[in-house]
């Protein structure tokens, strides 16, 4: 992130706070958004399979509860984790090694992912979301490689920038990854916007909202994300490397010792 500010006091310098909103404090709200997403997509809904299996009288608050848990708070945690992989990427010493991290994570993470929502270890038929970042982190240095490295006219440049993308988004769309094509496109919005705020998060919400279906809710996200102040905040690089998998774990398990699957 960008150095913080300091002002001169008699104690010596002292460092200034933007007003906003940190980038751990965005990260904090993406996790909480998903944890909340998750346990609506792992736990209740096998409670609203049971009680629609039962016709119990609280079927419908069940699916109440569960549209709000997914629909409506869930969305916010994915735009989130998109403008933050951006603002990684831009800040990263080394992206080659960030890459390297995402996909270890990706791997690390797709027994959890597969146990929590296909209630088996291996279902290739659908990948988690590092793999979706993973993509469009790649994607992103595809991009800076040819605006800083590659001597060409501009034609040929676009023609490079498209191709990218369009091999970015086909390669999460066949190995349908978590919001596959549409999550490397509102990666590369944002951070073809990345050096304008309200373009960028313009072009995000129009993403989001032409998608439709349960994406209707997602520009919410940016309401937090128009707050960030472009500071890093607390350290926590790892936590949601770590929380991911874990969390998916814990929830299948609960699942499974409620005898829910």
């Amino acid at each position: 992130m960008d150095s913080m500010p300091v002002v001169q006091t008699k104690e010596g310098f002292v460092p200034v706070h933007k007003r906003g909103i940190s980038g751990s404090t965005l990260k904090i709200i993406a996790i909480i958004s998903m944890l909340i997403d998750h346990i609506g997509a792992v736990v209740v809904w096998q409670f609203v399979k049971l009680a629609v299996w039962q016709h119990a009288w609280y079927e419908r608050w069940l699916v109440i509860l569960y549209d709000v848990m997914r629909l409506l708070i869930g969305r916010i945690a994915f735009p989130i984790f998109c403008f933050l992989l951006v603002e990684g990427f831009i800040h990263t010493r080394n992206a080659a090694k960030y890459a390297l991290r995402l996909f270890a994570f990706a791997l690390i993470s797709e027994i959890p992912f597969n146990l929590a929502f296909a209630e088996k270890p291996f279902a290739p038929e659908y990948q988690n979301v590092f793999f979706t970042l993973f993509i469009g982190l790649l994607v992103m240095m595809a991009y800076r490689g040819i605006a800083e490295k590659l001597k060409a006219a501009v034609w040929i440049k676009l023609i490079l920038y498209m191709a990218a993308l369009g091999a970015g988004m086909g390669l999460a769309y066949w190995l349908d990854t978590d919001y596959d094509a549409l999550g490397v496109l509102c990666i590369m919005a944002l951070y073809i916007f990345r050096k304008k705020k309200a373009a960028q998060i313009t072009a995000g919400c129009a993403l989001f909202l032409f998608s439709g279906g349960s994406e209707l809710t997602a520009p919410l996200a940016f309401i937090p994300i128009a707050f960030y102040n472009g500071e890093r905040g607390l350290k926590m690089k790892y936590f949601f490397y770590l929380f991911y998998p874990i969390h998916l774990l814990v929830l299948y398990f609960i699942a499974y010792f409620l005898g829910l699957i």
